[in-house]
């Protein structure tokens, strides 16, 4: 069904709003949305990610996939489980497979990865996180970061050139299956700074980020599905995609509902979006994405801090909000427009920056004919 689209400048208002009531009271009504995913999910079985063969491939014991959505390997040599890798497929907007999450490759799974990488005909690869952290690996090293060849299993990995933007290094790798004429190309998109199991210290970083991604998205053709990954691939992993597919929303004019992305993501992979911090901060980038920036670009030590730091008796409106959007649906309760002093509490709670005027949308995106892809 043909989704009526609304100007960027209606979904902002409407969005500072809904992020009004939710931090109001200590956050209340954004612990009280979390706290209602916490069961989402729990009861779909992973039945091959505890299969005794396959449990040296996950990277932690207790994150496994679920069966109805893990990406599934051709069977190598008629061995039954050579089919496993820690990954599933989840939904960004457009179809239950645009986007591939799995977690940061093993020394002994990295064969694994790459051949994924190869049959799902994956172009882009975005990888939110530091190899190591304090001695600890959180990802094994499975592409070369200078100029060079190596291969695991029958794919030839080779690194053509690497940039290094604002916070992040783009690579361009070259892929080849051995005895294979064709090679293909792919974006390797590296952002290194992102804590486990916490948030950027900057939200124009991680905004800019993110849609330098989108764009390349948009621009390239739609072959196979985009592959994210952290460490376990759920909680930074998860919330990338939650604010990659939101801005997708917004870009084609449609009103974006946290909510039901998280739920429908969590239906795909479990503990996408991880915690309270990782979900307050979505809306915080969303928020700072869409105003364009108001104020100076600001530091901030995490969402949820920033935000109990300045909503702290302050008053604001209290009103429920029923029928909830459902599943993957994005509408919207209409509520009386916030006035200007709600408009600038919203800035100082969650200090939206100037935002690179390169990442606006065109105009042209929001016509009454825009639709989701």
């Amino acid at each position: 069904m043909r989704v009526q689209a609304v100007s960027r400048a209606q979904i902002l208002e409407e969005f500072r709003f809904r992020c009004l009531e939710l931090a109001a009271n200590d956050n209340r009504g954004f612990k009280q949305e979390f706290e209602e995913l916490n069961d989402v999910g729990k009861d779909l079985p992973t039945r091959a990610g505890d299969l005794e063969a396959n449990r040296e491939k996950n990277r932690y014991p207790y994150i496994l996939p679920y069966d109805h959505c893990r990406v599934r390997l051709s069977i190598q040599n008629s061995h039954p489980h050579t089919d496993y890798i820690n990954a599933n497929f989840v939904p960004g907007g457009g179809s239950e497979r645009d986007f591939i999450c799995t977690q940061g490759p093993l020394h002994h799974t990295m064969a694994d990865f790459w051949r994924m990488v190869w049959e799902q005909n994956i172009r882009i690869i975005v990888m939110v996180t530091a190899l190591r952290h304090k001695g600890i690996v959180l990802c094994d090293k499975y592409w070369p970061l200078e100029r060079g060849t190596v291969y695991h299993g029958l794919i030839q990995v080779t690194t053509v050139t690497r940039k290094q933007g604002p916070d992040y290094f783009i690579t361009t790798i070259n892929l080849r299956q051995r005895d294979c004429p064709t090679d293909r190309i792919i974006t390797h998109y590296y952002y290194p700074s992102w804590p486990d199991r916490g948030v950027p210290k900057n939200v124009s970083s991680l905004c800019a980020f993110t849609e330098h991604v989108r764009q390349n998205l948009e621009a390239i053709p739609r072959l196979g599905p985009a592959v994210v990954h952290c460490s376990a691939g759920v909680g930074r992993s998860g919330t990338f995609v939650a604010l990659l597919w939101l801005m997708q929303l917004c870009v084609r004019g449609i009103r974006p509902d946290i909510r039901a992305a998280v739920e429908d993501l969590r239906l795909h992979r479990m503990w996408m979006v991880q915690n309270l911090e990782q979900y307050m901060f979505v809306h915080q980038c969303l928020l700072h994405w869409l105003s364009g920036g108001t104020s100076a670009c600001q530091q901030t030590q995490g969402a949820s801090s920033d935000i109990n730091h300045h909503i702290q008796d302050r008053p604001h409106s209290s009103s429920a909000r029923g029928n909830r959007a459902g599943r993957r649906r994005h509408h919207h309760n209409r509520q009386t427009p916030p006035s200007d002093q709600q408009q600038n509490t919203l800035q100082q709670i969650l200090h939206p920056g100037n935002l690179l005027r390169r990442i606006l949308p065109s105009s042209s995106m929001f016509n009454s004919g825009s639709h989701t892809s």
